[in-house]
């Protein structure tokens, strides 16, 4: 019933929503009820009990406790729809209850929420948890009268007079000014929005106040071009050639690294912090991994994170926080720590069998039988840096499939043939094993 009423949110893997294009989430409620407790008979609004509540730039989002079983699921409330907001009253009678916000909501004829319904129903913010209502209210406020919303502008490829009609027409504006129209208002538009960027350039250079108010768009800059360079790049894939293509998806990868559209933050998640700050980690880590062949070092997304995230930086503590969170989520990457303390972050999907494979055949070749490998060999062969590399052959090392040399060239490492002694006759070799199966391959009568 949810689903009719209210529209259903996309989540991630991590159960984090997806926003849309610059939403930013801005006050975080837990063990919320969305209810309305003097509904219409005809109207059937859903009672959703006990859930995240996330106050965006665009919309109230609810997403159920994985721990409650009365309801399931994530829905949303465009801040669009909200004809009023009631202010909260203080009584005897409320400081012994829990605190309730209510809002107005407009439906459409089916019972939809809408920005142009023509009936509403009262709904109401049940909070049980522990947050503060007076600073959630006053978002609330300030985010309802700033319409976020209708700056977006019309989606990619809407037409501009599907339904209405302009606000203007001719060569006057809506305020009785000329317009300029043909050659010279085209070049004058462009000049006026050339004067406008460099004055953003230059107001967000001028000082470190100034860079942080900007950063939000320049970012938004950032995604809105790496946007435009993959529908290029999809669009022209047969006229560009290989090195065009290159330098392209090198310019997505730069862009995509840019910084995080809505990064979680103390001031709006509060208690939840580390909580959200660790399901955001978790869809970040996605990318990095896959390039990395399925684990990166945890100084590595430290970096990473921290650029992501602009002026939102995070201390080490911070990090560590989240990714010990991971245990109790049910997210597709954990954090690893090595015997020799380094510690990493890796899919559950990442197999070390398959590792150690790759190192079995790389150190069994004849070359490599009589020199042994390095880190950088390894790291070569296994696509990742030397210093995991060199894990991973520690790691081997450990499982008693290898053996290594200390030399002052480095390290070295062979394969271990001590399990091929036998044990009776230290002078003899076991006629099965490693080194036999190798012998009888490489010198067979031919």
């Amino acid at each position: 019933m949810s689903g009719n009423f209210l529209p259903p949110v996309q989540l991630t893997a991590s159960g984090r929503p997806v926003l849309q294009r610059n939403e930013i989430e801005c006050f975080y409620l837990s063990s919320v009820d969305l209810i309305s407790e003097d509904e219409p008979t005809n109207i059937p609004f859903p009672n959703l009990k006990s859930g995240l509540l996330i106050l965006t730039s665009h919309r109230l989002l609810w997403i159920s406790d994985s721990s409650s079983s009365e309801s399931t699921g994530a829905f949303a409330v465009p801040l669009a729809a909200i004809s009023h907001i009631f202010s909260h009253k203080k009584s005897i009678k409320s400081m012994f209850a829990s605190p309730r916000i209510r809002f107005q909501l407009s439906l459409t004829p089916d019972g939809r929420v809408s920005g142009h319904g023509l009936r509403s129903v009262v709904a109401t913010i049940v909070l049980r948890g522990k947050g503060d209502c007076d600073a959630f209210l006053a978002k609330f406020w300030e985010n309802w009268r700033a319409r976020a919303w209708e700056d977006d502008g019309p989606a990619p490829g809407s037409s501009s007079n599907s339904g209405s009609a302009p606000a203007s027409s001719g060569i006057y504006s809506s305020d009785g000014t000329v317009r300029m129209v043909g050659v010279a208002g085209i070049l004058r538009k462009e000049q006026e929005m050339w004067e406008s960027t460099d004055k953003s350039l230059q107001d967000a250079f001028q000082d470190l106040n100034a860079l942080m108010s900007k950063a939000k768009e320049m970012v938004m800059l950032a995604e809105k071009m790496r946007q435009k360079l993959l529908s290029g790049s999809t669009s022209q894939t047969n006229a560009s050639n290989d090195e065009e293509m290159g330098t392209k998806e090198e310019m997505q990868d730069w862009l995509l690294s840019v910084g995080i559209i809505s990064p979680v933050t103390k001031e709006s998640a509060g208690a939840m912090y580390h909580q959200q700050l660790s399901r955001q980690l978790a869809d970040f880590v996605k990318v990095p991994l896959e390039r990395a062949g399925g684990m990166v070092n945890l100084i590595d997304i430290y970096c990473l994170f921290n650029r992501a995230r602009g002026t939102e930086l995070i201390s080490p503590d911070d990090l560590l926080q989240a990714c010990s969170l991971w245990e109790k989520f049910d997210v597709p990457v954990v954090l690893r720590k090595f015997d020799s303390g380094v510690m990493v972050i890796q899919n559950k999907s990442h197999s070390d069998e398959e590792v150690f494979t790759k190192i079995k055949v790389l150190v069994m070749k004849p070359d490599t039988l009589r020199a042994g490998i390095s880190a950088s060999d390894a790291a070569r062969t296994l696509g990742v840096a030397p210093a995991m590399a060199k894990e991973h052959l520690l790691s081997a090392e450990s499982k008693g499939l290898l053996c290594r040399d200390i030399s002052p060239d480095g390290f070295r490492f062979y394969i271990n043939l001590f399990t091929e002694i036998d044990r009776d006759d230290l002078h003899l070799v076991k006629d099965h094993g490693i080194y036999a199966t190798w012998v009888r391959a490489n010198h067979a009568p031919q």
